[in-house]
């Protein structure tokens, strides 16, 4: 897989699932900007799945 390939990935899982995400919402209304991108990076699937595309480009 290409570097551009693995961009267009992510750029799709971002647009598909992240943008409207209600979870990470109500987390950022709740707890604030930093409790919500910890819970993206560590708990949610789709930021799993970015982390191991982001090991890939290293």
């Amino acid at each position: 897989m290409s570097r551009i390939d693995i961009f267009i990935e992510v750029e799709e899982l971002l647009n598909k699932y992240c943008k409207d995400c209600l979870v990470k919402a109500a987390l950022r209304k709740e707890k604030g900007k930093t409790a919500a991108h910890k819970f993206c990076i560590t708990e949610c699937s789709v930021g799993e799945k970015l982390k191991k595309y982001g090991m890939k480009l290293s």
